[in-house]
């Protein structure tokens, strides 16, 4: 069976993409593209078709990623449709978790955060939006290594191959 999982930030033009963009780009280095559905989604409607932030574009091509979703609005249905629902900070948790239909559903909300290894400082990924360069480099930091343990979570460290 497929392993379904949705990012989710607030608009879906920075970090939930780039998220999704990364997963993808990990899932298919070690050849588990059969194994994954990964897609992202906002929180609000404000984007919804749009491409991602061009600065987060930029930025992910620089590192070898296409981040070339298009935005959508989270619902209901994502929580019978994904065995994880993974949020970017600590509002986006709260806004995903009342949407929840059952406790069962709720447990599917994780934080991105508690994927991260090497910077335990780090309790979210910062929404990049009205800051600097500096700011989507760190959200692109962030989330190679949180996506990187997800997907060994997600595997298991024997399927191992790239990372």
């Amino acid at each position: 069976m497929k392993k379904k999982i949705l990012f989710v930030c607030l608009g879906n033009i920075c970090r939930s993409p780039a998220a999704e963009g990364i997963m993808k780009h990990i899932v298919k280095e070690e050849g588990r593209e059969d194994d994954f559905f990964i897609d992202s989604a906002g929180i609000g409607p404000w984007h919804v078709g749009e491409l991602p932030d061009s600065r987060m574009r930029r930025h992910g091509a620089a590192h070898g990623y296409n981040f070339n979703s298009r935005a959508r609005q989270i619902c209901r249905q994502d929580f019978k449709d994904f065995d994880l629902i993974v949020v970017m900070d600590h509002d986006n948790y709260r806004a995903v978790s009342s949407l929840a239909p059952s406790e069962k559903d709720m447990e599917k909300v994780v934080r991105m955060a508690d994927f991260l290894r090497h910077h335990p400082e780090s309790t979210t990924v910062p929404d990049p939006y009205y800051g600097g360069d500096k700011g989507f480099e760190l959200v692109i930091e962030l989330l190679e290594d949180a996506c990187r343990e997800l997907y060994l979570q997600q595997v298991g460290d024997d399927h191992i191959t790239n990372i």
